[in-house]
């Protein structure tokens, strides 16, 4: 990817240059890429409002060799499309690229209906499928050909954040990121949450509890190597999302454990069969107790229980 490009639209614009059989689909979600049904010209489609329609047409796309990318909002895609996902998508093994827009935290102003809770459960579903959850923008471009190029199907949580965190690698499917090690805890996030998520590690760090942060920005493949790492090398691992606690970060990581025959200490920081209350992102995030500070103050009250209980 071209130094020059800044934005995801430039990004995609560039790759679909270069791949003269790479088509953007969409169903009538155009906030990210206004710019290229003039670039692109018949190779930009909108279907409506009509995400299961917005599939089976990739799907076949893909069966004559085209690669589809195709975008939709979070909640639309992975739950009105699940079927066509799963039986058009993830049983023939396409390479359909899922873009779920506004997934998370990240639809703040609304509600429950437009709230993605579930999707990275969902996708995780479907044999054969990606999943990749950037943290911010510079993740997302960094990604992006990895994503285009796999033979794959893969589910993408678009972010455009500006990017909070320093990255120490690029992201390449099955590879998580180590941000920071840590004996006492490790912080396991991936999207949204890493931003905050290694604030609180320092603010634990200058508190006298040796905190680490992995950012699992695939969550298929995962990186199993690393998160048995994290769960041998700490006495305490706890899984940040903006998800349900089913089905997500913190079940790979139990089914993870669970295979491998390993005993570990596993704290779900994650929404609990709800949804949350609509608001601007800064104080969706402060009022569910997932700011630096505020996850420093959860993890502080977890270890110090732990300690008492004799069990850190």
């Amino acid at each position: 990817m071209s130094s020059s490009v800044t934005t995801y639209e430039s990004a995609l614009e560039q790759l679909a240059m270069q791949r003269p059989n790479l088509f953007v689909l969409t169903a009538e979600n155009r906030a990210a890429i206004r710019g290229l049904p003039a670039r692109l010209g018949r190779r930009f489609i909108d279907v409506g409002i009509c995400e299961q329609t917005l599939v089976a047409m990739a799907a076949g796309l893909a069966l004559r060799g085209r690669v589809p990318v195709v975008h939709a909002l979070a909640p639309f895609l992975t739950l009105r499309a699940f079927e066509f996902i799963r039986t058009d998508v993830g049983l023939p093994r396409l390479a359909v690229k899922l873009i779920g827009y506004v997934p998370g935290l990240l639809s703040d102003g609304n509600g429950p209906t437009h709230q993605s809770l579930e999707d990275v459960g969902l996708m995780r579903l479907v044999p054969n499928m990606q999943v990749f959850c950037p943290a911010d923008s510079t993740e997302l471009l960094a990604g992006l050909a990895a994503v285009i190029d796999s033979d794959l199907p893969c589910y993408v949580r678009f972010t455009e954040r500006p990017p909070q965190v320093e990255h120490v690698e690029p992201p390449r499917p099955g590879r998580a990121e180590w941000l920071a090690r840590g004996r006492d805890v490790v912080l396991l996030a991936y999207g949204l949450l890493v931003a905050p998520v290694l604030e609180a590690a320092r603010l634990l760090n200058e508190m006298g509890i040796s905190a680490g942060v992995l950012n699992l920005r695939w969550l298929a493949p995962l990186d199993e190597a690393a998160l048995l790492e994290a769960a041998l090398a700490s006495r305490l691992l706890v899984a940040v999302e903006d998800h349900f606690s089913t089905g997500g970060l913190y079940t790979a990581v139990l089914e993870l454990l669970n295979r491998h025959g390993i005993f570990a200490s596993v704290a779900p920081f994650s929404f609990d069969q709800r949804w949350f209350r609509p608001g601007r992102i800064d104080a969706v995030l402060e009022r569910e107790w997932l700011t630096g500070p505020k996850l420093a103050e959860r993890v502080m009250t977890l270890w110090s229980q732990r300690r008492k209980a004799g069990c850190a």
